[in-house]
């Protein structure tokens, strides 16, 4: 149990000291990598030798030690950086004020079971009724693991939402596949829209759906055959693929399921059930043409290929009018397919500006919610909940920081329309805040897969870094905009990455013999230990980071009036999914809830000291 709520004015005092640590520390973050080299990163920004920073990130920062840096620099600190010099010089004092400025260290968090026990007690006081079920479904028989714990934990949250508010209807923002979509409609009676701004994404959410609701009348026969014959002795996907011929030769009963009949259809779609395997659906890696060496240890979120979000007012005549074509006939399809709840896949760009009768002409009151929508699509679904009265709470689920636009960063290009995704807060905008890209970046590393040993790809991030190097001494052209791309998974060894990295510059590699390049290696070699406790800081302090975005925005939705309750909530292990905590927000509410919710802690909103 949280013993306080947090207030508006705590929010900003969380935020504040959260500022503070990263305006010492940030500028590790901002270090590009494959700069690393020709800007000399490790003697501007750190004073003490790798290999302690390598013992200190493995042994957590626990063991104090005393730093082994003399004169001017061990004078003063501040977070382990010398007041004078701003290099770090205790390793310990850093990593043990990271963990105080994260999202578990400031203790601003709920965690998930603690905003259920709040929502079923406020329900039970309230004297509702159980939350409807729709038909029970095991997710893990057609997702992978990571994205069924996703749909599990945050499907049961949205339903309690759903039923506080006494609505029906959700509205999925950048639903991708379907996936958190299609179970809210079955296991939980929903009417869901999912709302992607990909006609690929679209369809596919639209045959996947087709084919879990043909499986959802398989599992209603199964279940009905099993009651009829007493408990089944295998799972019930198990039970639904074991088919018999029938009297007339048919493959159309269920193995000891006596009046459970299936179609040949539903028998197929219950043994090709997924569109692809588990194995499968995991990301293949980087995209080729834009090379991050760190993808080896961000959130799988990240590293999975984001579906281009063009804006309606770049769309041709034509493609708007299919897109709009598309969506009236699903609807009229799932108005003539014979479902009560159905989740309805429409094409769409969302902003906060998107009047959403316009899409979904049947529209009430609704829950919003967004699993790890990527960038600027974040903010936008928490505008959207503010700005919409038909919206009466939101959970969602950010990711691809890197992707934010940035009001204030000066490297930025001008926002989409002049709205960017951070800062969203008035209170950090009024302070002209600003991380950076590869701050930004660096947050969407995954420090609890690191720590397990699930590291970096040290040696791609190397190799890039020297051929920086390489390009400096060599060619006037070094700071192309031309990728290597995956020049790495291909090389040989580094003469053969070099060659094959200037093929794809298109430099000449006339220039540089075979022992030139292998010297360049044999002069880095030693350093590379440097790079590796480098990108272990980056590492660390990557939570903090993400953190900032997050008070960000749960402070967003403080500063509104129409909003009376938000909080951060945990609600995925983060070893299975990185980005795993949800912004929770709900408008005005019975007053039950509200004290409810103070005692509780975290979700109360005020506007002042109270």
């Amino acid at each position: 149990m949280i013993s306080s709520s947090h207030s508006l004015t705590e929010i900003q005092q969380r935020i504040d000291e959260v500022r503070r640590f990263l305006s010492i520390t940030l500028s590790i973050a901002n270090a590009h990598t494959v700069e690393f080299y020709t800007h000399d990163a490790w003697k501007r920004f750190v004073a003490v030798p790798p290999e302690e920073v390598l013992s200190a990130v493995s042994s957590g920062g626990d063991q104090q030690r005393e730093p082994e840096v003399k004169g001017k620099e061990q004078s003063r600190t501040t977070f382990g950086f010398c007041s004078d010099t701003k290099r770090l010089v205790d390793t310990h004092e850093l990593l043990q004020a990271a963990k105080a400025h994260s999202l578990p260290g400031l203790g601003v968090c709920w965690s998930r079971d603690e905003l259920l026990q709040a929502l079923r007690e406020n329900r039970s006081e309230a004297g509702a009724p159980p939350a409807d079920i729709g038909v029970e479904l095991e997710p893990d028989e057609f997702m992978n693991a990571k994205k069924s714990h996703e749909v599990q934990s945050m499907s049961e949250v949205v339903a309690f939402l759903a039923q506080h508010c006494g609505v029906k209807q959700v509205i999925d923002v950048g639903s991708g596949k379907g996936y958190l979509s299609s179970f809210l409609s079955l296991q939980n009676g929903l009417q869901v829209y999912g709302i992607d701004s990909s006609s690929t994404n679209t369809h596919g959410a639209q045959e996947r759906n087709r084919k879990l609701k043909k499986f959802s009348r398989a599992y209603q026969k199964y279940s009905k055959a099993v009651r009829a014959q007493g408990e089944a002795t295998h799972s019930p996907q198990e039970e639904l693929v074991e088919i018999k011929s029938g009297p007339n030769g048919d493959s159309d009963v269920l193995c000891g399921a006596g009046e459970g009949l299936m179609s040949q259809e539903e028998e197929k779609v219950l043994t090709t059930l997924s569109d692809v395997s588990p194995a499968a659906e995991r990301p293949s890696g980087p995209n080729p043409e834009t090379e991050e060496p760190f993808f080896s240890a961000l959130s799988v979120d990240l590293i999975q290929t984001a579906s281009p979000r063009i804006p309606p007012s770049q769309l041709s005549t034509e493609e708007r009018e299919r897109r709009k074509r598309e969506n009236l006939e699903r609807k009229a399809l799932n108005r003539t397919d014979g479902s009560s709840t159905v989740f309805s896949p429409l094409t769409s760009y969302v902003t906060a500006e998107t009047e959403l009768r316009e899409l979904i002409n049947e529209l009430e009151d609704a829950v919003m919610v967004g699993l790890h929508t990527c960038g600027d699509l974040a903010p936008s679904t928490l505008r959207m909940f503010v700005a919409k009265p038909e919206l009466a709470a939101v959970c969602s689920v950010g990711c691809c920081y890197h992707l934010l636009s940035e009001e204030f960063y000066p490297a930025e290009q001008e926002c989409l329309q002049g709205v960017c995704g951070f800062p969203l807060s008035q209170y950090l905008r009024d302070q002209s805040w600003f991380c950076g890209r590869n701050a930004r970046m660096s947050a969407c590393l995954a420090l609890e897969r690191v720590s397990l040993g699930q590291g970096i790809q040290m040696e791609s991030l190397f190799y890039r870094a020297v051929l920086h190097v390489i390009l400096r001494d060599h060619y006037s052209s070094y700071k192309s905009e031309k990728r290597v791309g995956n020049v790495y998974s291909k090389a040989k060894s580094f003469v053969d990455y070099v060659r094959r990295a200037l093929r794809r510059l298109e430099l000449d590699e006339s220039k540089l013999s075979d022992d030139n390049i292998q010297n360049y290696y044999d002069t880095y070699r030693p350093r590379m230990s440097e790079m590796h406790a480098f990108n272990m800081l980056k590492v660390t302090l990557a939570p903090c980071i993400e953190g900032l975005i997050l008070l960000d925005r749960l402070c967003y939705l403080k500063e509104q009036e129409n909003v009376s309750a938000s909080a951060l909530v945990q609600l995925f292990d983060p070893l299975l999914s990185p980005r795993c905590y949800a912004v929770v927000g709900l408008k005005m509410g019975p007053d039950q809830w509200r004290c409810q919710l103070s005692v509780y802690g975290g979700m109360e909103h005020t506007t002042g000291e109270k």
